[in-house]
């Protein structure tokens, strides 16, 4: 599947994360190539979700999963999901899922969900940041910054996208320079999605994985494309706090407290507009330099 998706982008994403029921408890997902050279993280998270979803009640709620990404997927092969039921509880219910590629396990992720209860609130308050109205499309910085970008890349990144994204303090990719591990997000959905939030959950789960890594590289003035950097993400944790809606703006705040032995620990709180703090998120990646010479 080319990243240039249909005519209708969300549509197609919104395919791609639901999965088709192979046998009980098995579902087949497809990939999306966004020319990364392996399968897009994000893509395995919803899938994941998506999968352990679907053998729970409609009550059942995800409110946190673990996982770990073993193996790079191949782009241009489907996935295979298989969930362990292994427990239901009358408040919660667990379940293991293992993407499965090439007969081998790219993913294994822990998952849990809770029947909605009444308690206690507490949240941190949203930090005050500008937008998203003003702030620059990733799609129009791609443009901006053409004549930088290899033309096979830049031809995908002008494609139609199904979630907006719009990065308040973004690092210049081509000349980097040192600045605080501290990363502002604003994205959505670029039209409505069903009312459903499982779905809502999944997306979320989706787009959590875009740019969160990269926060540790920024005082290193390193990015993704820094030829000398070796950079993919090791583990993802999600919690769930309150329900949300992913086809309006959300806010996500991302820092780096720690960057050592090759790896970037990246933790990130995700608000609504209005700044309601919906989820959090931890993330460690990968942060190999090549030739590396200590100073």
């Amino acid at each position: 599947m080319n990243v240039c998706y249909n005519d209708n982008v969300l549509e197609e994403l919104l395919w791609l994360l639901k999965l088709e029921k192979i046998e009980e408890n098995i579902f087949r997902g497809q990939s999306q190539d966004l020319w990364f050279g392996s399968v897009f993280g994000g893509q395995v998270l919803g899938q994941a979700l998506s999968a352990a979803s679907r053998t729970v009640a409609s009550d059942f709620q995800a409110h946190s999963l673990h996982g770990y990404f073993m193996r790079a997927g191949d782009a241009t092969k489907p996935i295979v999901y298989t969930v362990d039921c292994i427990r239901d509880g009358k408040s919660f219910i667990t379940r293991r899922v293992v993407a499965v590629q090439k007969g081998q396990a790219i993913f294994p992720m822990g998952a849990s969900f809770h029947r909605e209860e009444q308690g206690y609130e507490h949240q941190d308050t949203m930090p005050v940041i500008k937008g998203p109205d003003g702030i620059e499309p990733e799609v129009e910085m791609a443009r901006r910054l053409s004549g930088h970008i290899p033309p096979v890349i830049f031809e995908k990144l002008l494609c139609e996208k199904p979630i907006e994204i719009r990065v308040v303090n973004p690092v210049n990719h081509f000349d980097p320079k040192p600045m605080p591990p501290e990363k502002y997000v604003w994205f959505r959905a670029i039209d409505k999605i069903p009312d459903d939030a499982a779905i809502h959950r999944y997306m979320l789960v989706y787009a959590s994985d875009f740019h969160l890594v990269a926060t540790a590289l920024y005082p290193h003035a390193k990015t993704f494309w820094s030829p000398d950097m070796q950079v993919t993400s090791l583990d993802h944790s999600i919690w769930f706090h309150r329900e949300f809606q992913f086809d309006d703006w959300l806010l996500y705040v991302m820092k780096s407290p720690n960057a050592g032995k090759a790896r970037g620990l990246n933790i990130g709180s995700i608000y609504t507009r209005d700044g309601v703090l919906v989820a959090s998120v931890a993330q460690e990646g990968l942060l190999r330099p090549l030739n590396y010479k200590k100073k």
